[in-house]
């Protein structure tokens, strides 16, 4: 295990602080926007979990410089692999589930085919959900990237929203049993 190889979490990262970026979307409506994916073109208002990260890592090419240092920006594979362990109890539950962050398409299909991910990962690469309903970005060696959290949807109705989000590898279980005691 190499601590640039994006599947593991080093130790001592830092913690991300809610600084109150994501209060808004609870009860706000998930757009009707039409986002491509790993799957093709999905509707983002379709999906029950929409998990969103800052961005995926490969393990033959280096991290963004000082990313380890960044509250919550390391994470997004651990992540994205948790919600691929625990789909099959997300369909025993009814959730449709997608993953999003504002990488382009070419390599969130590369992401999702080198881990089988077995639902779309969606590409915002011009920031559409940062407008409406505004999710929390960051700013990084000139990349304007989604902050790491999770948003539960009922009938395109955000109901929970998980933020700050760490560790990053626990979100998928948060998620379960949060549904789990909600239906």
């Amino acid at each position: 295990m190499s601590i640039r190889d994006p599947h593991f979490l080093p130790e001592g990262l830092p913690v991300p602080a809610d600084d109150g970026a994501a209060d808004h979307p609870t009860s706000c409506i998930v757009p009707d926007l039409v986002l491509p994916s790993s799957q093709g073109a999905v509707n983002v208002r379709s999906f029950d979990v929409l998990y969103v990260y800052p961005r995926t890592g490969r393990p033959d090419r280096p991290m963004l410089p000082g990313w380890d240092e960044i509250p919550g920006a390391r994470g997004c594979t651990p992540q994205s692999c948790a919600f691929r362990d625990h789909s099959a109890e997300l369909d025993a539950l009814g959730v449709r589930v997608a993953g999003l962050s504002a990488q382009p398409l070419d390599e969130q299909i590369e992401f999702a085919e080198r881990n089988r991910m077995p639902f779309p990962i969606v590409s915002d690469e011009w920031l559409d959900l940062a407008r409406d309903p505004g999710l929390p970005t960051f700013e990084v060696e000139g990349l304007t990237l989604y902050k790491r959290l999770a948003l539960i949807a009922e009938q395109g109705c955000v109901v929970k929203v998980f933020y700050p989000v760490f560790p990053p590898d626990r979100n998928a279980q948060d998620v379960l049993d949060w549904l789990a005691s909600h239906r």
